[in-house]
């Protein structure tokens, strides 16, 4: 197969500096604020976003310098394949966060609720919307156990280790 090649169409700025201490999902960066800033040449696309309140960013783990078949995620103390997590360390270091969409200046974004770290690069946006998005879901593996977790965090948000 060929290799594959994507161009970044804007960058990504929060207060989260370093991977230590950021919140792991977005539900746990409740509050953190940031913005996006669209490159120009991607600025008509962002037509019509403003009236969803939330929308799905999908961007390059640009810190992330392994790849690792196998992790132990920060919710669990056993090793589990990295398919079946969530880990930044993967085959091709791609993100998916869902962020609450505050409002539109120009080709700024601004954006809460946030996990991504600050200088990250965008590759897409996509309108989140419940009834596409949302599934009955029967089972979710062995975060069964460790999900309560999630809700373990600091006042500003941060998922405490």
């Amino acid at each position: 197969m060929n290799e594959i090649k994507y161009k970044p169409i804007g960058i990504i700025h929060t207060p989260l500096k370093e991977p230590n201490g950021t919140p792991i999902q977005p539900t746990a960066g409740k509050n953190i604020a940031g913005s996006i800033k669209i490159f120009p040449e991607y600025v008509k696309g962002l037509q019509d976003l403003e009236g969803f309140s939330h929308i799905i960013l999908i961007y390059h783990f640009h810190l992330s310098k392994k790849t690792l078949l196998k992790v132990k995620p920060y919710m669990d103390d056993k090793v589990h394949g990295v398919f079946s997590t969530r880990s930044p360390s993967r085959p091709n270091p791609i993100g998916i966060s869902t962020v609450r969409l505050i409002k539109i200046e120009g080709n700024t974004l601004h954006i809460r609720d946030l996990d991504i770290l600050d200088g990250t690069p965008l590759l897409d946006i996509k309108p989140y919307v419940p009834e596409f998005d949302v599934r009955d879901i029967d089972k979710i593996g062995w975060l069964e156990k460790n999900v309560y977790k999630l809700s373990t965090t600091k006042d500003d948000g941060r998922f405490t280790r």
